[in-house]
């Protein structure tokens, strides 16, 4: 009984490590300080079309991208958001800023809902007392949702 209760412990220890691990990314506690599923609601949300617009009408907010991907034309590159380094230069660079100024933040690696990079820029920004932060909303990524459509990016 003992040879086969140590092996069974230690392969049950293993799939519940595995299924937690898992669902690591799509915690909806996992940098959310604020206590909400999401810390942002739909009105925090533009549309990549609106912000394209803005660019080309040279009206766009400030733009900082979180993430690994390509940066839309005129962002300012951070990082990706989960290294606390990152969030710290993101913190010092919109202090300077007015507490008033538009900015939008993007990742672009995948869904929100994977995401492990948007939530803690957000709650950030919104921590540190900016009242317009607005994440820009790719459902999918940044190719499909931006790339693909033609809307400006940062030459290289």
């Amino acid at each position: 009984m003992k040879k086969i209760t140590l092996p069974a412990l230690l392969c049950l220890f293993m799939v519940t490590a595995g299924i937690s691990n898992a669902f690591a990314q799509i915690s909806p506690i996992q940098s959310n300080p604020l206590g909400l599923k999401d810390p942002w609601v739909k009105t925090h949300l533009i549309e990549p079309a609106e912000l394209a617009d803005a660019i080309k009408a040279k009206k766009a907010p400030v733009i900082f991208n979180i993430g690994s991907v390509q940066d839309i034309k005129g962002a300012v590159h951070v990082g990706a958001g989960n290294k606390a380094e990152n969030i710290e230069n993101l913190k010092k660079t919109a202090a300077a800023l007015p507490k008033g100024t538009k900015i939008v933040i993007y990742c672009g690696c995948c869904p929100f809902a994977k995401c492990p990079n948007i939530r803690p820029a957000f709650n950030a920004l919104r921590i540190a007392g900016l009242k317009n932060v607005k994440l820009l909303n790719l459902t999918d990524n940044l190719n499909t949702n931006w790339t693909s459509k033609g809307y400006p990016l940062e030459a290289e």
